[in-house]
């Protein structure tokens, strides 16, 4: 008779998602995700099968959690042009909680890993794609609200602050000038007038 799992799912994943944001998939090892989740090499492999497989289902951990479910937040919360900034402003935040990494765990893996490995570089464009879409959506309705200029053009606008976001993740990761950070928020600001 199998024996049942005795840990969360959800829980090893979030704890496993740390030890990756903080070191990359590269420079996890397997001990770091033992000392992580709490459980042994036997359960990972057996509930996961390789540190493949549970670096996969932490990283589609991680876009439910900070981009489908954050953004759902903040599209629910604010209006459409200020739904945009809320992003940007919520990216360049440090994290309450110190044990969160800088950065974002998706744009650190697309540096890290999307360029030879096809599956992920595949999870990281869905998850791109989706924020460009999040983009579109409330420029349009923000056209329509009257919020925003109706001749910029939004699908160009959505791409170019999709560029802007990204070069904001990662320069939160890299601990810049808190000035530069504000800039790029404001240039955001300033392209959906």
């Amino acid at each position: 008779m199998p024996r049942d799992k005795k840990f969360s799912e959800s829980e090893v994943l979030d704890s496993a998602m740390l030890a990756f944001w903080q070191r990359g998939y590269e420079g996890t090892s397997m001990q770091d995700l033992v000392d992580a989740t709490g459980i042994n090499r036997g359960s990972i492999y057996a509930a996961f099968t390789s540190k493949r497989e549970l670096f996969l289902r932490t990283l589609r951990h991680y876009d439910r959690i900070y981009r489908e479910h954050h953004l759902r937040r903040i599209s629910e919360t604010h209006p459409p042009r200020d739904a945009i900034v809320a992003a940007f402003v919520s990216a360049a935040r440090k994290p309450d909680d110190a044990s969160r990494p800088l950065g974002c765990l998706l744009v650190n893996s697309a540096l890290e890993l999307s360029p030879h490995d096809p599956e992920v570089g595949t999870l990281v464009r869905l998850s791109l794609q989706a924020v460009e879409r999040y983009f579109l959506t409330h420029i349009e309705a923000a056209q329509k609200a009257g919020e925003i200029d109706p001749g910029i053009d939004a699908r160009e606008t959505a791409q170019a602050l999709l560029g802007l976001f990204l070069g904001l993740r990662v320069l939160t990761r890299s601990g810049v000038n808190p000035q530069a950070i504000e800039s790029i928020v404001n240039q955001a600001r300033t392209m959906l007038q």
